[in-house]
């Protein structure tokens, strides 16, 4: 199993990465309507999501294994005035007691380790999750560009190291396709998913393709 790595945040400056994403809001709408109160953040970056979910009322904690991102959350917590439990902490091994959390944000975060890697954070959130409760993830689809960049080098049949300057580099990537998803969430109730290319941003065509992923413990 690979070694988890941080994002270098210094190297990141797109500020898509301060903004909570579209996903965001309507799971606010539906996980309040739930009676959810306790969410994790699951792998939170530079704090964009448990922001958001914070002030929308959730009892927020969050974790990501780079001090730099968790540092970035604590003072943009503080401006705002919320409660935000942090931890710096590695998804392989969380820090949290079984049954702790009634749903789970885990945003473009749980892809970055290896196949071996994938089974265990599985298992860590099916662990911390509560009865009942929710699961909202994304996984990197193998039909991205990424996946068939034969400049990538393939530590196993799923997973490629990111290579080139910036945020990411030495980082792992984990791909899918359907069937896989349906097998990795077989501890799960799948209630969603979706398969979607982000096709064009930062002005130019893209194929960015990703599995949005909503299940029930």
């Amino acid at each position: 199993m690979t070694e988890s790595k941080a994002w270098n945040w210094r190297e990141e400056k797109n500020t898509y990465w301060l903004t909570p994403s579209e996903d965001s809001y309507y799971l606010a709408n539906r996980w309040k309507e739930k009676g959810y109160e306790k969410l994790l953040d699951f792998g939170c970056g530079l704090g964009r999501h448990a922001v958001f979910f914070a002030k929308q009322g959730f009892q927020v904690s969050a974790f990501d294994l780079s001090e730099e991102g968790i540092g970035h959350l604590e003072q943009w917590a503080k401006r705002e005035g919320l409660q935000i439990r942090l931890h710096t902490a590695d998804m392989l091994n969380l820090p949290y007691d079984d049954a702790s959390f009634d749903c789970i944000f885990a945003y473009h975060v749980i892809s970055h380790t290896d196949t071996q890697g994938m089974t265990t954070i599985l298992q860590q959130i099916q662990r911390i999750l509560k009865p009942g409760g929710e699961i909202y993830l994304t996984l990197c689809s193998k039909e991205t560009w990424s996946f068939q960049n034969p400049a990538y080098p393939h530590i196993d049949e799923n997973t490629v190291i990111k290579t080139e300057e910036g945020p990411e580099k030495g980082i792992p990537h984990f791909y899918v396709t359907l069937a896989d998803v349906l097998t990795l969430m077989g501890e799960f109730q799948i209630e969603t998913i979706r398969h979607i290319d982000d096709c064009y941003f930062d002005g130019k065509e893209q194929n960015s393709k990703h599995y949005f992923i909503l299940a029930k413990k």
